[in-house]
This record gives structure tokens, C-alpha cells and sequence, in this order.
């Protein structure tokens, strides 16, 4: 049975230090399952990817790993996923990442989830997909980042309609299915193969 949708997670492979990551992670996971979607993540079992495949395997969701074979120990891949791919690099991870997802969300984490979200969010502007992208900003996490990126626009080094491609919200629910909803009235796109 396919999927009805598929969305990558990008977030932590540590817990963090507040729980409210962790019941984040664990209710965008459930909130997959329940909807029989597809979680592509890159392919951990620690911290807040780990927590998110589990929840979504738990709620009848189908998971996605994509692990590059240097971190496999390293991040300790995931082997209870329906899908565990392991590839050369950390580009062709975020590639196919991006290829096999309808809709992108970062939850908090890391430097690598701020890479994999701005890049992704990069991929957009450049007309490489046209996929939406959400930020949860659990807890207040990301209040620095969203000001700092308010600020950008203003000193005029990014503009206004950049901002617009990145959907952000502290409620889960509303903006997991307005990335869904956005995601299926979207055709098909495979356009993100070519930056393998």
C-alpha cells in the first residue's frame, strides 16, 4: 500500500536538553503513522530521529532512512526501518532526502539540521523543487534563528518573498497538514536529481 504522503524530518540526533523536543518529535511521528504517511529522515536511532521513526513505525507509518556508510556507526543507523539506504556521501543523502519527500519540516536540532534545512530551503529559491518547507518551532527553539532571518530582510541582504518560502508555526497539527495539503496540490517533481 503506498504512502498518502511523504514528508522529511530533519532534526537532532541527541535529545536535547528540554523534553518538549522529544514529545515534539514523538507527536510529528504519531501524527505521520496516524495519517498513513511516509517519514524519510536520515536514517538514526538516537536523539530526535530516532524518536521520530519510532513513533512513526508505532503509529502504522512507513520510515525512510538515508545514511551515509561513514555515520552508520557513528549515529547508529537504523535497522527497524521498512527502508534503511546507505549511500557514499552526505550530499547524496541530502539528495535523495529531498527526492523522495513531498514536504520538508525541521524540528530542533543541530548544525546538520541547520544545514539540511537551509539548504533545502536554498534548493527552493533556485527553482530546483518547489516542495514546501515548515520549521516547528518547539518550545521557542527557533525564535533567535526567525528573528536573525527578519533581520537579514531587513538590512536588505534576503528578501521578503525568500522568507515566504518557509512555513513556520509552534502548533504541529495546523502546520503539518497545510505541508501536506500544500504538497499534494503540487505535480509531480523530480527535479532534485539533479543536483546528485
Amino acid at each position: 500500500m503506498n504512502p498518502a504522503f511523504s514528508i522529511c524530518v530533519y532534526c537532532g540526533s541527541r535529545p536535547g536538553e528540554r523534553p518538549e523536543y522529544s514529545q515534539a518529535a514523538e507527536a510529528v511521528g504519531h501524527w505521520i503513522g496516524r495519517h498513513q504517511g511516509q517519514l524519510v529522515y536520515g536514517g538514526g536511532r538516537t536523539g530526535l530521529m530516532g524518536t521520530v521513526a519510532e513513533a512513526t513505525r508505532a503509529a502504522g507509518g512507513r520510515v525512510v532512512g538515508i545514511i551515509p556508510q561513514a555515520l552508520v556507526d557513528k549515529e547508529v543507523a537504523n535497522r527497524a526501518c521498512d527502508e534503511l539506504l546507505v549511500v557514499d556521501t552526505m550530499h547524496e543523502r541530502k539528495a535523495l532526502m529531498g527526492e523522495r519527500a513531498g514536504a520538508f519540516l525541521a524540528l530542533p536540532g543541530g548544525i546538520g539540521t541547520f544545514e539540511e534545512l537551509f539548504e533545502i530551503w536554498t534548493w527552493r529559491q533556485l527553482g530546483y523543487h518547489d516542495k514546501p518547507i515548515g520549521l516547528l518551532n518547539v518550545a521557542g527553539y527557533y525564535d533567535g534563528l526567525l528573528a536573525f532571518m527578519a533581520h537579514s530582510v531587513r538590512e536588505g541582504l534576503m528578501s521578503s518573498w525568500q522568507m515566504d518560502l518557509i512555513r513556520s508555526g509552534d502548533t504541529l497539527e495546523p502546520l503539518l497538514e497545510a505541508l501536506v495539503e500544500e504538497s499534494r496540490r503540487r505535480p509531480s517533481d523530480d527535479r532534485l536529481a539533479d543536483v546528485v
